[in-house]
């Protein structure tokens, strides 16, 4: 998948770096393994970060100052990550979808980042171009219906729009069906050593938990 960032990213976050996962795998609804690994992980992260707190995680913290510098209100349309790692933090259960999305869920929290998720064989075309959503955009959210993302960064495909940091869309999710998954690292905060790391770290989830060779990661900017 060839994917481009357009000036118009690049003139309000110049910094910014992604990283594209491709991996085949084998999906299923449900891994007790993955989501004992969850837990554990959960119990350490609750000592760690309060709601507030983690606000200023530098990856959290620079998709937010980018929602901004779009004209949209994080607080209002909260990256996915935060929403994640709020949900947490306030003692909810993190929703169960399916396997590549919740280790695709539990590196979004890991590492603060917003991950979008797809399904290769649905993506119209063989590129996706990384811009900023326009005025009366129409948008399917996945679980959301219409979204509004007018002012929110979004990829499109030959189509239109499949990914914002809010919500991906709901035309290119992900299901037990998919075999080919392509994850997207969204570094707004630059650090391209933690961006890869992230990606990393979904590679051996996916080796553990979805039978997979863990596919392979290239850089974008």
């Amino acid at each position: 998948m060839d994917i481009t960032v357009s000036k118009e990213i690049r003139d309000i976050c110049p910094d910014f770096v992604g990283a594209a996962l491709e991996a085949r795998l084998i999906n299923t609804d449900f891994s007790a393994p993955l989501w004992n690994e969850i837990e554990t992980f959960r119990a350490d992260y609750i000592q760690k970060y309060t709601k507030d707190s983690l606000k200023t995680m530098p990856a959290i913290q620079a998709t937010r100052q980018v929602y901004k510098r779009c004209g949209k209100d994080p607080s209002r349309y909260r990256p996915s990550s935060e929403a994640l790692i709020r949900r947490m933090l306030l003692g909810h259960d993190l929703y169960k979808i399916n396997t590549a999305v919740d280790l695709i869920n539990l590196a979004s929290i890991a590492y603060g980042y917003s991950i979008g998720g797809f399904d290769v064989d649905k993506i119209e075309g063989h590129e996706l171009v990384l811009g900023i959503g326009k005025p009366g955009e129409p948008y399917i959210g996945i679980g959301r219906g219409p979204l509004n993302i007018e002012g929110l960064p979004v990829y499109r495909d030959r189509k239109g729009g499949i990914g914002t940091p809010t919500s991906d869309h709901e035309r290119t999710k992900l299901s037990t069906e998919t075999t080919r998954l392509l994850a997207l690292v969204n570094g707004y905060d630059g650090n391209e050593k933690q961006v890869e790391a992230c990606a990393m770290y979904m590679q051996a989830l996916l080796r553990r938990y979805a039978g997979s060779d863990g596919g392979s990661i290239h850089i974008y900017k």
